[in-house]
């Protein structure tokens, strides 16, 4: 069986987020400037051939360089190529190459959703045996054997040796002197920005008056949301919507998280963990189905509605998280 790596998420992260961004600037850029195409005389080079040249890049500097750097920069650079590359889905799925495809922008962000619902789980799910716990100390090691290893990194060495047996332990010990030291890199700007926003974040979804105008929100928009799409079918607006798979997708999204957000207030006042349970599983439903289909009907302006249940999803898990630790006292 192949060793797993312990940063593996971090890799997936990072090709995620860089794909992600990649989509969004890209799609800013030709709107900006109006679609302007390279080539000419027939000829066009599309952007996603420049997707394809980055992914065999990324994968190049993993295949060719060892150490947690180089497959970091690799998942990066493939990333940006992965970007270029889904953001042409539309003229790769249609017969006239179209690139205005409306459900390329739910494809696109259900795609994405798929890789962070993956990132999730090897995060959550990879437990090392100690052979593999070695494997990636002594990897550690040999990595930082060029330029050297920080007291972070040799620490972090220590913790994954630790269990793999005495032998193995004082053999990575004695690797790991042999390896010079390095002093840290200097803090860059946008780490403290990256440091400050999380601790925002943090502050925020800790806040305990944020959760009762949430938990409203919650209950009232997918309730909102039904009842403008019955509204809309009997006043006929529905009639001039092109995209009824999409519109219908949203609906019963919609209708799923009302039923969820409805019953999980319900609850609020018998079993406050499994009611937030209810509103998390709510909005898991969304962000992993309904947004697929509201990316179809509003395109990227479908942002602002994602951003805005990323943030609710913070809320809320850090209430479930408070409330599973005091789980002994809504026993009785």
């Amino acid at each position: 069986m192949p060793t797993r790596s312990v940063e593996a998420a971090a890799y997936l992260e990072a090709f995620v987020l860089s794909g992600v961004v990649t989509v969004l600037l890209t799609r800013a850029y030709l709107q900006a400037t109006g679609y302007p195409q390279l080539g000419g005389g027939g000829l066009h080079i599309a952007h996603v051939l420049w997707g394809g040249l980055l992914m065999a890049v990324g994968l190049g500097i993993a295949l060719v360089f060892l150490g947690s750097g180089p497959r970091t920069a690799g998942a990066i650079v493939g990333g940006v190529g992965f970007g270029l590359f889904i953001d042409e889905v539309g003229k790769l799925v249609t017969a006239r190459t179209d690139y205005f495809y409306a459900p390329a922008a739910g494809i696109i962000y259900g795609a994405f959703a798929l890789l962070v619902v993956l990132t999730q789980a090897v995060r959550g799910r990879v437990r090392l045996t100690p052979a593999e716990r070695t494997a990636n100390a002594l990897d550690l090691v040999l990595g930082g054997l060029p330029g050297g290893l920080t007291d972070r990194r040799r620490a972090a060495v220590l913790r994954l040796a630790r269990g793999s047996g005495p032998a193995a332990e004082a053999a990575v010990a004695r690797l790991l002197d042999a390896v010079p030291r390095r002093e840290p890199p200097p803090v860059r700007f946008w780490q403290r920005w990256i440091t400050r926003s999380r601790r925002v974040v943090a502050w925020l979804t800790a806040r305990r008056w944020l959760v009762y105008p949430v938990v409203v929100y919650l209950v009232v928009e997918p309730v909102v949301t039904v009842a403008a799409v019955l509204l809309a079918g009997v006043t006929g607006e529905l009639d001039q919507q092109r995209e009824w798979g999409a519109v219908l997708g949203t609906s019963v999204a919609a209708l799923i998280t009302a039923v969820l957000s409805v019953r999980a207030a319900l609850r609020l006042r018998r079993d406050r963990a499994d009611a937030f349970r209810l509103f998390k599983l709510a909005l898991l439903v969304d962000l992993l189905f309904g947004q697929i289909f509201n990316f179809t009907v509003n395109q990227f302006g479908a942002v602002s509605a994602l951003a805005v249940d990323l943030f609710l999803l913070g809320v809320v898990t850090a209430e479930h998280s408070r409330l599973c630790g005091q789980a002994p006292e809504f026993a009785g």
